[in-house]
């Protein structure tokens, strides 16, 4: 048997070899704040699984579980429905624009992607066309199983493995401080109309309403209202990815809420159960659900998973969206959100910040080389605030229920961080 100081039998995804022995271990999180093993504590930056909305340790979430656990753990949703999921779905049909009112409750992101592009591809054989043709960004992230994989052509993500239908990725035509302007809103929806012109008709358009770890790039206004005129147009299904953006994030209950439209079809993870369990949705309008009729094989959805909408999950997922409400934690994410774009765009002085962007409760910092991200991320942990770095960028994403006082913390000891890292640069 394996005691503590035993090299550890984890192999942790997305990260090195060699960095596994040295890494961090967190042990313990309440509030907005993690501890680790030395017994430091740390304002938690990017919220643990990038969506803990409602922070960490938060009782009533905590009580709705246990409640859960003592009624009914789970049943095998292809058997039986239960109370949490049909209550969840409807909740879900209220929050979201009028049509998209039809939910299958999934575990993980990467399985809502996989879920979405199945049923968008079965749509057209319902309807009888044979569209296949998906068009999305170059700098998408929408997952790692098989489908959702293919549809990144980031370095890090890019699948090595051939895809089983067309896909047409679309690059950014300007930089990320560049695309947040009118012209930029314009070329961006030129590209996308260029690419759904060129080949035979798409069956989907699928983006992030924010660029999450395609750089953490914020979408033009305009651009997603714009989208869903190309797609009108051509009849191609828009599928908006909401596992990053959604329940909060962006300072809306949706990303796409900033744009005022209404996408044919949603996933939704993470903060749909405040990243306290495993937990996925997508949500389609009811006019995709009924063509499944006409499925040949089973007359209805051959996708799912046998823990798909677990009880307790939803149970939590619910419980969610009561303390989403009653701490109004929406509205406190665009507030500190803000407050803390305003704050930290005073680093652009320095000679190693190139760009601040964000919106509600992320925000990204980009670095003029990926050493200088990751020396101001290694001096923002020392000074006691975790943030997550992919190449030039340094990611911060705190919990929904972040404070003045928290807020304010963030920016005296990032402050601090930069002017480290630009010191020692020196």
């Amino acid at each position: 048997m394996q005691n503590s100081t035993s090299t550890s039998s984890l192999w942790r995804p997305w990260t090195s070899i060699a960095q596994q022995a040295n890494s961090m271990r967190i042990v313990e999180a309440k509030g907005n704040r993690v501890r680790d093993a030395e017994g430091r504590w740390y304002l938690d930056g990017i919220s643990g699984v990038l969506n803990a909305s409602c922070g960490h340790g938060h009782p009533r979430l905590i009580e709705a579980a246990t409640r859960q656990f003592q009624q009914l753990v789970h049943y095998d949703p292809m058997v039986s429905s239960h109370d949490p999921a049909e209550t969840l779905t409807a909740r879900l049909a209220d929050l979201l624009p009028g049509g998209l009112n039809e939910t299958v409750l999934l575990n993980s992101g990467s399985e809502a992607t996989e879920a979405a592009l199945r049923i968008a591809l079965q749509y057209w054989r319902n309807n009888g066309e044979n569209r296949n043709r998906v068009i999305t960004f170059e700098a998408a992230y929408h997952g790692t199983t098989y489908l959702a994989q293919q549809l990144s052509g980031l370095p890090f993500t890019v699948s090595e493995w051939a895809p089983p239908f067309p896909i047409d990725h679309v690059s950014l035509p300007a930089s990320p401080r560049e695309m947040r302007t009118e012209a930029g809103a314009e070329a961006l929806i030129g590209l996308f109309a260029k690419a759904l012109e060129a080949g035979p008709p798409a069956a989907a358009v699928m983006v992030e309403p924010l660029l999450g770890l395609g750089g953490c790039v914020v979408l033009p206004a305009g651009f997603l209202a714009g989208l869903r005129e190309l797609c009108d147009r051509h009849g191609a299904l828009l599928i908006l990815d909401e596992v990053f953006c959604g329940f909060g994030r962006t300072g809306r209950m949706f990303g796409f809420d900033h744009d005022g439209i209404t996408p044919d079809i949603v996933t939704m993870s993470k903060g749909i159960s405040g990243g306290y369990l495993p937990l996925a949705a997508v949500t389609v309008t009811s006019s995709i659900k009924e063509t499944f009729v006409r499925e040949p094989v089973a007359q209805g959805l051959r996708y799912g998973h046998t823990t798909g909408g677990h009880a307790v999950a939803a149970a939590v997922g619910n419980a969610v969206l009561d303390v989403m409400a009653d701490e109004r934690l929406v509205e406190n994410s665009a507030a500190q959100g803000a407050t803390l774009l305003e704050g930290l765009r005073k680093l652009e002085s320095s000679p190693l910040i190139a760009d601040v962007r964000g919106l509600g409760l992320v925000i990204a910092i980009e670095a003029d080389a990926p050493e200088s991200a990751a020396a101001i991320a290694e001096a923002a942990a020392r000074a006691g605030v975790m943030t997550r770095h992919e190449r030039g960028v340094i990611r911060i994403a705190p919990p929904l229920t972040l404070t003045d006082e928290d807020t304010a913390e963030i920016l005296q000891k990032i402050g601090t961080a930069v002017e480290a890292a630009a010191a020692a640069h020196r």
